[in-house]
């Protein structure tokens, strides 16, 4: 039995476990206010179509990986193929963890960590899913809701970690709210990464990993070649389009350095499930972006923390440094002048009108700023 299988029979077992017969009723109406999370990547309902992610139209019955005109990652394929089939339970499940259940699948939300929040939005797939009874789409959240603690109040406040405790000191300040954070705690946050290189961790990725991470990772939204889907923003090319009316800005056309490539990605990708990629794999993403905005040329290349701060984007020397601690009342400490600084009154040159950047009706008499 493949590991796919066996992960997915366990996670099958447990679902069946705890969600059978005793799913309470979920509540389509507020399962369609939870929806809106989702509304980003999929869609459902009337002219429901692919977007980022499948329309989930006929959910109820229809096997993993199989909605005809989208591409799904091996991964839900072969979900499929090891006998996933969408009902209440595996819905309940996916929504949880949806890396837990298929991992490696392109969805990057984390999931829905309330049970009632699950149950409603179940409610409301199964309301446009023919193949779903009244008993087989209520999602088991009566169940699973009555174990979760219970929710905290509005307006109560969580007691600070007292101190000499291994949460760390608690504050001192005139509230008692909060802790000192902990070393730990202070290295997973200060993970910014500067041009020249400093605070890059130890790692390595190619051209060739960096492609097949990316398919699994970031296609969804961004396209298979960093072409942009829908809204996403397109990832390569547009060299030399800056000075035109709509450039295109991505890392080959507009961004100065490289450092804050890799910055983003570790920490703020894939979209709804952000820090969840290693190091090596953010290195394998940033050398495929370098080779698709054809900065690198060979499919080999590697990029490292060794290599890093000598890679360098076209549009660097178009970026000047920040040098206001050098101008003059920064180095004499002096206070900025507020009133009355310039020795002539200030004169206007030209209109935003004329300058066509302020939309008109297009019906005064001159004609200017109308909108062609």
């Amino acid at each position: 039995m493949s590991k796919f299988l066996k992960a997915a029979a366990t996670a099958f077992s447990l679902v069946a476990f705890v969600a059978g017969p005793a799913y309470a009723e979920g509540d389509p109406a507020q399962g369609e206010k939870v929806f809106k999370k989702c509304k980003a990547c999929h869609m459902v309902g009337d002219k429901a179509t692919n977007r980022v992610g499948p329309h989930l139209n006929d959910v109820f019955g229809r096997t993993a990986g199989t909605v005809d005109g989208y591409k799904y990652s091996k991964h839900m394929i072969g979900a499929g193929d090891g006998g996933l089939v969408w009902d209440a339970a595996t819905l309940a499940s996916f929504l949880e963890k949806p890396k837990q259940l298929v991992p490696k699948n392109k969805m990057a939300f984390k999931g829905l960590k309330k049970a009632e929040d699950r149950a409603n939005v179940i409610a409301y797939l199964a309301s446009y899913s023919e193949a779903a009874s009244s008993a087989a789409a209520q999602p088991a959240a009566k169940a699973e809701a009555a174990d979760a603690p219970a929710a905290k109040p509005e307006g109560v406040q969580v007691a600070a970690a007292p101190s000499g405790t291994p949460g760390g000191t608690a504050s001192s300040g005139p509230m008692g709210l909060g802790r000192v954070a902990l070393p730990e705690e202070v290295t997973a946050w200060d993970i910014d990464v500067r041009p020249d290189g400093m605070g890059l961790p130890k790692g390595r990725g190619n051209v060739l990993d960096g492609e097949e991470v990316f398919v699994d990772q970031c296609a969804s939204c961004h396209g298979d070649f960093g072409e942009g889907r829908d809204r996403w923003p397109v990832l390569a090319g547009g060299l030399d389009t800056l000075a035109d009316d709509r450039p295109v800005k991505t890392i080959g056309s507009y961004w100065p350095y490289l450092s804050t490539v890799y910055d983003y990605i570790r920490r703020a990708m894939p979209f709804g499930n952000a820090r969840s990629l290693s190091d090596d794999d953010v290195y394998a993403i940033t050398a495929y972006l370098l080779y698709m905005n054809d900065i690198v040329d060979d499919d080999e290349f590697e990029l490292s923390h060794e290599n890093f701060a000598v890679t360098r984007l076209p549009n660097e020397e178009n970026f000047i440094p920040d040098n206001r601690m050098e101008e003059s009342h920064w180095v004499a400490n002096a206070e900025p002048c507020m009133s009355n600084c310039m020795p002539d009154p200030a004169t206007i040159t030209m209109r935003a009108r004329i300058l066509d950047v302020t939309p008109e009706s297009g019906d005064d008499d001159s004609g200017i700023g109308q909108i062609d």
